[in-house]
């Protein structure tokens, strides 16, 4: 197991769900995502009792999951309720995982639902405030999500991957702090006095900034188990306070990155990007989401195929920098979340 289990992950988003279920894999479980009669989400093993089938290729009909090979109906809890007919009621059930529906996001916990605690998912203060637009998407990347979480707590990479939008000189010329706060880890930069990348521009100029002067960036990664980073980021007018500046001089947003494994070598990428200027502006929202996209998408090719040189020579040992501080952080933290969650199965297994 190299990821934990007794967690929240985000699975899925509503409109994913909105027209039947869906099937998805997380941790490396199969599960089927659908809503129930009182449009609760609902996450059940993917698998029917009668036949194998996978139950996400049926239907949902008047909250329950009707399997597509021979119409066998699940209820919420996992257990079979009916079948065209049969006699079923004693069928073995499957097995329910937890899921919430919170802050634009359906989140399951793959692990012992007897500790899933809704209380434990992030508290996002983006997603419920006006002041603040959200636009983001999903992308399926063939690498171990831990690679992803170096990949986005060192953006030293941004100068040389996303040239043309984000990235700088700068970024590599000014030097990251790192600091560890219980199980969260922060990275920070902050650069003065720089010109804006072509990203930067376009939102200074979307928030009615001028696009041709200096500017004050900055970046503060924050991961948090099992796999979220958050990142501020932004630029301000030169000279008014960087980070600290006034809202109307600066553009200022939050990345946001859950990563959820799929397998050992393969991630579920919900990416997207809150924003802290003209809210209501759904075209700015779309522009964004777009010129994001892109970047990310840029992203995707080298991380998979840094994923294949690693399984093609798993004996070769990486270097560490100081720039690397973030992603060994934050894998410190992972190793500490597993291994207490190990040990805390130990004293079940043995008396089982």
């Amino acid at each position: 197991m190299t990821f934990p289990l007794n967690t929240w992950y985000v699975a899925c988003t509503p409109d994913e769900i909105s027209q039947g279920p869906l099937g998805r894999q997380v941790c490396g479980e199969r599960m089927v995502f659908y809503r129930g009669p009182e449009q609760q989400v609902v996450a059940l093993e993917d698998f029917c009792p009668h036949r194998g089938a996978p139950l996400s290729l049926g239907r949902v009909c008047e909250g329950k999951l009707v399997c597509g090979y021979h119409g066998l109906e699940m209820g919420c809890e996992g257990k079979t309720v009916a079948m065209p007919g049969q006699r079923v009621r004693g069928f073995p059930a499957v097995r329910a995982f937890p899921a919430v529906e919170r802050h634009g996001f359906i989140w399951v916990w793959p692990g012992d639902a007897a500790q899933a605690n809704a209380d434990l998912i992030p508290a996002l203060h983006w997603a419920q405030s006006q002041d603040w637009a959200y636009g983001g998407g999903l992308y399926h990347i063939a690498c171990d999500y831990r690679l992803m979480i170096d990949n986005l707590m060192d953006l030293t990479h941004e100068t040389y991957v996303h040239a043309t939008s984000i990235g700088q000189p700068e970024i590599d010329e000014t030097p990251c702090q790192t600091r560890v706060e219980g199980d969260e880890v922060i990275t920070s930069r902050f650069m003065s006095n720089i010109k804006a990348p072509p990203f930067w521009q376009m939102a200074l100029r979307m928030n009615g900034l001028p696009d041709d002067q200096l500017v004050d960036r900055w970046q503060i990664c924050h991961f948090t188990p099992p796999s979220h980073v958050l990142i501020e980021v932004g630029v301000a007018l030169a000279g008014h306070g960087g980070y600290d500046a006034p809202d109307a001089v600066k553009a200022s947003s939050i990345v946001v990155d859950f990563i959820t494994p799929e397998t050992a070598t393969s991630i579920h990428y919900f990416w997207g990007m809150a924003r802290h200027f003209k809210p209501q502006d759904e075209a700015l929202t779309a522009q964004i989401r777009q010129g994001q996209g892109n970047i990310f998408a840029e992203d995707q090719e080298m991380l998979e195929r840094q994923q294949q040189n690693l399984l093609r020579w798993p004996e070769r040992q990486l270097l560490m920098l100081n720039i690397d501080a973030g992603g060994v952080q934050s894998r410190k933290v992972l190793e500490r979340v597993i291994a207490a969650e190990r040990t805390a199965q130990t004293p079940a297994t043995a008396t089982a």
